[in-house]
């Protein structure tokens, strides 16, 4: 096939054609198999979602179709769906509002929890709650497959989604939710709402924050530093800016800085500029556009003012790490590049937003205004560089690292809830699987080949904090009476962790 849509397009006619063969294929060759199904190609699936779509597969549910959601799920044929991945479509990846289109994302994320994490296909669900869609682009084709109506608001949203949990979680009680492209308002919102009520954990806030701090403790050790002497400047305050930040921050508590004294590492940029002090010196569009409590309380820095530059920031702070979460290109200019590479020697530079087109900078210029010297990591895959003879490999932080055993430990434990240190735990699992062949190529995160003994790690991680903590359905304490007191509780653990990864697929 000429390109990747193309490829994507015959992976999906495999998929339908051969679940079994289509999966054993994402195993057997991730690495080239994965950027197909997901990051990058996957925004382009959606954004032709309409004109490329041959067969349902998933479920959807509507406005119309509010009183029925706990009869529509018994339409679903499979009685032990494990993993729910479950999207509005109003924030697809940097692309936006792409409505009932979105669905590509929750069947690429779940082809990953079977081919990454070992989820048997038959216990995954994808979902699109089609709320409708702003897109006026949308409202106008007549190939658009959602409601073509304005999206709800308010309460009667929120009331549909407190319907849609009740009928899964009535069906599939064990089953574990995971929000994926919610907008911002929305994803800070269902979070709190339903994170201590239901097995659940939003991807761009808790996910992307998870893969990123991983990437923060093995960029720290290549580094020769420790995440405690971190500092950031973020471009984007959006639910994954906000995600990964507080990930960050409540790892470096974890490594143990006071709190505040961690929030003052950080200066989030967004595009109207620095969250700053309200001073009147660029006019506080932040704040006269109005502030969240999610950003205006923990994410105000003293240290520049309402609406400064990034350069500003970067001259302010002094950081040592770039983070991309903007969704807007070029934003890590030369010179901001250059400042912060100028004030640290290895500066951290992550464009993290997907698609490529949608990346901060590329990696080849990441390399080039630093004169070599940064450590790179990006949202979506690109070519190693070559500068001087010397080949740089930047590592693709990718949520797939952390979500896919997350979910291996809630299939296999019974995880009832997660919790802020098993987030950080599965961070420092994924980082700690790393070679040393790896980081001596500069690498912040394991080869993709070598991702299902990273989901078992993580699960291992995630399971064993939930096992401290009595959160766990199916592993207790209880089962381990009994049990030679030489045996430690995580062999146990692995063993069944082991034994579904290799049974699955």
């Amino acid at each position: 096939m000429k390109d990747n849509a193309s490829k994507n397009l015959y992976l999906q006619d495999l998929h339908s054609r051969n679940e079994t063969l289509y999966h054993r294929l994402l195993v057997d060759h991730i690495e080239e198999i994965a950027p197909l199904i997901y990051t990058p190609t996957v925004g382009e699936v959606c954004e032709k979602f309409g004109r490329q779509f041959f067969r349902a597969r998933g479920m959807y549910f509507t406005r119309e179709d509010r009183g029925h959601f706990s009869s529509m799920v018994y339409n679903w044929p499979h009685d032990d769906v494990h993993v729910i991945v479950v999207t509005d479509g109003s924030r697809i990846l940097g692309l936006g509002d792409l409505g009932a289109h979105g669905m590509g994302i929750p069947i690429g994320k779940l082809a990953l929890y079977c081919g990454a994490g070992g989820i048997a296909p038959h216990r995954v669900l994808p979902v699109v709650l089609d709320v409708g869609t702003n897109n006026q682009k949308l409202l106008a084709d007549p190939g658009y497959l959602g409601v073509p109506e304005p999206r709800l608001e308010g309460e009667e949203y929120f009331d549909m989604l407190d319907e849609f949990m009740q009928a899964v979680f009535g069906r599939w009680p064990n089953v574990v939710v995971q929000f994926e492209d919610f907008a911002t308002p929305k994803a800070v919102s269902l979070l709190a709402k339903y994170r201590h009520q239901y097995r659940c954990f939003n991807d761009d806030i808790q996910g992307t924050g998870c893969v990123t701090l991983s990437c923060m403790l093995s960029a720290a050790r290549n580094a020769g530093s420790k995440l405690t002497d971190m500092k950031f400047v973020c471009a984007g305050a959006g639910s994954a800016g906000l995600g990964v930040c507080s990930q960050i921050l409540e790892g470096m508590v974890e490594a143990g800085m006071d709190r505040e004294e961690a929030r003052r590492r950080f200066i989030l940029v967004t595009a109207n500029g620095c969250l700053g002090t309200p001073n009147g010196k660029f006019g506080d569009p932040n704040h006269k556009a109005g502030l969240s409590p999610e950003r205006e309380l923990p994410w105000v820095n003293p240290m520049v003012a309402d609406g400064a530059s990034m350069l500003d920031a970067v001259e302010a702070l002094q950081p040592t790490c770039l983070l991309g979460l903007s969704a807007t290109a070029n934003v890590f200019t030369e010179a901001i590049v250059r400042k912060t590479a100028s004030m640290c020697r290895n500066p951290i530079i992550m464009p993290m937003s997907n698609p490529t087109s949608k990346a901060e900078c590329t990696p080849l210029q990441a390399y080039t205004w630093s004169n070599g010297r940064a450590i790179v990591a990006t949202g979506s895959p690109f070519a190693p560089v070559e500068i001087n003879g010397r080949t740089f490999i930047p590592s693709q932080c990718n949520n797939m690292y952390v979500f896919p055993g997350i979910g291996l430990a809630a299939s296999v434990a019974g995880v009832t809830e997660f919790t802020d240190k098993m987030f950080y735990l599965a961070a420092r699992a994924c980082s700690d699987t790393m070679t040393v062949s790896e980081r001596a190529d500069g690498r912040t995160f394991p080869a993709i080949s070598r991702i299902r003994e990273v989901s078992h790690a993580v699960a291992v991680a995630v399971i064993k904090e939930a096992m401290r903590d009595e959160k766990t359905t199916k592993i207790s304490k209880d089962m381990l009476e009994g049990v030679s007191s030489q045996v430690d509780v995580s062999s146990v653990v692995i063993i069944n962790a082991v034994y579904l990864t290799r049974i699955y697929i």
